[in-house]
């Protein structure tokens, strides 16, 4: 396919069909051996994407698996009728994987057996570009000049079978993502950041698996309301119930008893059904089980002993949030506000977010917590210590070193 020429002031060209079609969906033992063949055969990296039912099942599993090569073409894979890819992974290892967002979608992708050793991340590269949008479709309009639908990306993808303009959507999804990541990838070294990108996919593709969060009740939507432990031990019940049913039942917990319902149902504390009916989020729509269900749980979390209740705002790991810190620590109050100003100016010079050129975070520990020796090397053995790649290290060391000597 030939791109179009550099010129801003012409419209995007509509991306309406595949290239070779919509390819058939690949949901049997039989088929997969053949993409997998086909895939092995292939040259050059691969587009890889997936989607997800996310608000309406449980879960973040993939729905769908969409992959591009040259030599190859594009395919569709069903996940629920072919749930172990590892041997389409194998067959990829070594390869290349392009995805857009890759931190979205590796962790579906790892539960049916495809993981990267190799990837091009086409957001994060847009970020480390300084493009202002990095969404997949504005980054294709602004690199490549094409306009991708992008009506569908919020579906249930759930559905069978898939309606046939979804498909079309989710083939398109993975069209351009070769030619964007080859401009991109010019882009980048014309900058002087493509060694700074390549650590970055490096870091993500070898990433560990994300650790179960602990207490997960606790991110419950208007927590911040809750105050007393008899509360939070209601919304840690009734979380933990939904939680269950939305599992066995493969729907997403919000569907179940939303957010807010919990949190009413904390504050007032309700003593039979009839209560717990009058509050919003439990009205006469739910049926009699459900409610004696959610009631059951708030009587246990009533039946608690005072030694069984939840503790409020579990102690965080690192520094106190900032706002707080003119209070307990005026130094390190200052440091933080010179590093800030520090990040903020040479990220605006290096035309990229503060976010990636150092997380918020790191730069606050270091600030709370910075090494006795103010020198560049104890600063960046520091950075280094919370996860700081050697790009980051070396741009950022020496301003957060002048930045943590404001208070000296």
């Amino acid at each position: 396919m030939s791109l179009p020429p550099d010129d801003v002031e012409s419209a995007p060209i509509p991306l309406l069909e595949p290239r070779e079609g919509i390819p058939p969906v690949v949901a049997t033992d039989e088929a997969l051996a053949e993409v997998i063949a086909a895939f092995a055969a292939g040259t050059g990296p691969v587009a890889v994407d997936a989607e997800r039912a996310s608000g309406y099942r449980y879960g973040q599993r993939a729905y769908l698996v969409q992959l591009r090569r040259e030599g190859a073409g594009t395919a569709l894979i069903d996940p629920v009728g072919c749930p172990d890819l590892s041997g389409l992974g194998e067959a990829l290892a070594g390869t290349e994987w392009i995805l857009h967002a890759a931190t979205q979608d590796l962790p579906c992708l790892r539960e049916i057996g495809m993981m990267p050793t190799r990837l091009f991340d086409t957001e994060l590269a847009g970020r480390l570009a300084g493009f202002p949008r990095v969404g997949l479709g504005a980054m294709v309009e602004n690199v490549l000049g094409y306009a991708l639908e992008k009506g569908h990306s919020a579906v249930d993808w759930s559905t069978r079978p898939l309606p046939e303009p979804w498909l079309r959507y989710a083939a398109l999804d993975v069209e351009l993502l070769v030619d964007l990541r080859d401009a991109l990838e010019k882009e980048l070294d014309r900058q002087g950041k493509l060694d700074w990108a390549h650590q970055e996919f490096d870091a993500i593709a070898s990433a560990p698996p994300a650790p179960p969060r602990k207490d997960p009740w606790r991110r419950t939507s208007g927590m911040h309301k809750v105050r007393r432990r008899r509360q939070m031990a209601v919304v840690r019940e009734l979380w933990t119930t939904r939680d269950r049913v939305a599992q066995r039942r493969d729907v997403s917990p919000g569907k179940v008893l939303s957010d807010a319902a919990i949190i009413e149902a904390a504050l007032a504390l309700p003593v039979n059904v009839h209560a717990l009916t009058a509050l919003p989020g439990f009205g006469h729509r739910m049926g009699r089980r459900q409610l004696e269900q959610w009631q059951a749980a708030v009587d246990r979390a009533r039946a608690l002993s005072d030694t069984e209740l939840p503790q409020p705002g579990q102690q965080m790991a690192g520094p106190p949030p900032p706002r707080s810190w003119a209070d307990k620590d005026p130094e390190a109050a200052a440091r933080l506000s010179a590093a800030r100003a520090a990040v903020s100016e040479l990220a605006e010079r290096l035309n990229m977010p503060q976010e990636n050129l150092i997380t918020p975070d790191t730069v606050r520990r270091v600030c709370w917590e910075p090494p006795h020796e103010r020198t560049i090397e104890k600063v960046a053995e520091a950075l280094g210590a919370h996860g700081a790649r050697a790009w980051q290290v070396e741009q950022v060391a020496p301003l957060l070193t002048r930045a943590l000597s404001v208070s000296d």
